[in-house]
């Protein structure tokens, strides 16, 4: 009997860690940026897996349109593929971060495999850009302390989310739209895609849609949208 509890206590705490490995708000692997307090009048737009031909300059006019920034997490080999439209992002004010090089789940990388992830895509994205990005967001959410203390020792800052849009298999705007609506208290990160990490080219229609319309509604709501940097001062 104390052998089975032992085990279902073992199962229960393998389990937890597993969860908390990608869990965005989870923080027992070590402090990552999730959101601002509730009820805070703040929304941050960030978008992973780009840069994306066409759908992330589709989204760059969205933006535009709305007089708005957003915050935009990028695939090392996609960059090097469009460095142009990394450096229209930049250009546009919008704030480009390190999303790995070629989006594993650090979670199940060695400390090497994680050093030349974050390494590759950052010596990328400095050369595009110019400027070494300061945030960093993992694949999946997939991180263990190994994970978050090389990003640091990098210089770069871990940054999760509060909403999920699901809009990586969303068959409308609206169903994008209705997860955000289920989800929203206020001082959110968004987690949208402009790409997918498999291929170059993948549709985000959907997301493009999306947002223009998420922007709309929530700015007449009184909220501002702002980049991570903004959120975190």
């Amino acid at each position: 009997m104390v052998g089975y509890v032992l085990s279902a206590a073992a199962l229960v705490a393998a389990s937890t860690a597993g969860y908390q490995s990608t869990a965005p708000s989870g923080q027992w692997y070590g402090k990552t940026f999730t959101q601002l307090p509730r009820g805070t009048k703040k929304l941050a737009l960030t978008y992973d897996d780009g840069p994306n031909d066409p759908h992330t300059l589709r989204l760059m006019e969205v933006l535009h349109k709305h007089d708005v920034r957003a915050t935009f997490f990028c695939i090392g080999r996609y960059a090097q593929q469009k460095p142009q439209i990394v450096r229209d992002l930049v250009k546009a004010g919008h704030v480009v971060g390190n999303h790995t090089y070629t989006h594993p789940n650090l979670a199940l990388q060695s400390q090497t495999q994680v050093r030349i992830q974050l390494t590759t895509c950052q010596n990328v994205l400095s050369d595009v850009i110019g400027a070494a990005p300061k945030l960093f967001r993992p694949p999946y959410g997939g991180r263990r302390p190994s994970v978050l203390r090389i990003a640091r020792e990098m210089g770069l800052e871990p940054v999760m989310w509060s909403i999920t849009c699901y809009d990586w298999k969303a068959t409308s705007p609206e169903r994008i739209e209705k997860h955000v609506k289920r989800q929203l208290r206020g001082g959110d990160v968004i987690l949208l895609h402009d790409g997918g990490h498999v291929e170059m080219g993948v549709n985000r229609g959907h997301t493009v849609a999306a947002t223009d319309r998420l922007v709309a509604k929530y700015k007449s709501e009184g909220y501002d949208f702002v980049t991570i940097p903004e959120m975190m001062k």
